[in-house]
Formats: C-alpha cells, sequence, structure tokens
C-alpha cells in the first residue's frame, strides 16, 4: 500500500524496513539547494550518471517529511546505501521530474 500523494509529487523510499515520505516542498529544496548547489545542475549530474551518493542523500534528507523520532542523517544515509542505489532510483526520479516540472 501506497503512503507518498503522488498529486503533492511525493515518493517513497523504504529504509530500515520502514515506509518513509519525501516530499519535495518549496522550503525542501531550498534547503537541498543550499546544500548541494544548484538544482538544475544536480539534475544534470544526474542525467549524465555523475550524481554522487551524497547529494543523492542530501536531497533525500531535505525532503524527508514526517522524520521518525531518533533517526540521524548518518543512521539515514547508511540505511539508503544498505539498500543500495537502484532501491533508491525510483524516488530519486520522482524528486527530479518534480524539480523540473513543478506542481
Amino acid at each position: 500500500m501506497s503512503i507518498a500523494n503522488p498529486a503533492r509529487g511525493e515518493a517513497e523510499l523504504r529504509v530500515g524496513g520502514v515506509i518513509l515520505v519525501l516530499r519535495p516542498s518549496f522550503q525542501a529544496l531550498v534547503a537541498a539547494e543550499a546544500e548541494v548547489g544548484p538544482l538544475f545542475a544536480l539534475v544534470e549530474r544526474a542525467a549524465e550518471g555523475r550524481l554522487g551518493l551524497a547529494e543523492m542523500v542530501a536531497l533525500f534528507w531535505h525532503c524527508l517529511s514526517g522524520r521518525p523520532e531518533g533517526l540521524t542523517r548518518e543512521a539515514f544515509g547508511e540505511a539508503v546505501m544498505a539498500r543500495g542505489l537502484a532501491a533508491a532510483t525510483p524516488a530519486l526520479k520522482v524528486l527530479i521530474g518534480q524539480i523540473l516540472a513543478g506542481r
């Protein structure tokens, strides 16, 4: 069962056995951009296969909605990596689509 709302541009990401919702709100994207640089450049790097793991985790972290209590960024990053890049790609694709298309 999906808990993300596609109408809001949300994506799901399963980490540590829990389904988390990623919501690319304006505030979340501004915070991500402040950390990783311009989002258009991030999208270009992703399209060219040059998006770094730290950049992807940063984008996910800032878009994380309803962050579970006690979840640290380090633990979140480790959990994303434990699942593998292939498991994270669908959520990344949704977020990139929202960055490019908007709502």
